[in-house]
């Protein structure tokens, strides 16, 4: 069986370099992406199991980038969690209007981030999973 593959979409590089550590120990297959732009066209191409998604980025932020994702018959489909650490009153709810499953508050706990993950893959498809669980 093939390995998930997770698109992250993060402009910060230290913030990557976490994420993608994780996904490695998970054993992920991993795409980057340090602007939304870039990430809507790996994702067209790649077409990973999950999208990690910023929301502070440079150009389009990333309650825009996955309202773009999840109006494209190619890529609505795949989840989106979004990744932050600016948690603005109504962001979560801003997260769920554009599409995202899913909302991951930084900074990231290292010890339940993979199980965090593994619930977003499996409720996709009946509403998603949250960091309030």
């Amino acid at each position: 069986m093939r390995p998930k593959a997770v698109l992250i979409i993060e402009d910060n590089h230290i913030n990557m370099k976490l994420v993608r550590t994780l996904l490695q120990i998970g054993k992920y297959r991993i795409f980057e992406a340090v602007d939304a732009e870039t990430g809507i066209e790996i994702a067209k191409e790649q077409r990973p199991d999950l999208i990690l998604m910023d929301i502070q980025l440079p150009g389009i932020d990333g309650f825009e980038a996955t309202s773009i994702l999840k109006s494209s018959a190619e890529t609505r489909d795949i989840p989106v969690v979004a990744l932050t650490s600016y948690a603005m009153d109504g962001d979560k709810k801003k997260a769920q209007e554009a599409g995202c499953e899913g909302y991951i508050c930084k900074p990231i706990n290292t010890r339940t981030f993979i199980d965090k993950l593994t619930a977003f893959f499996r409720d996709a498809k009946t509403g998603g999973a949250n960091d309030n669980r």
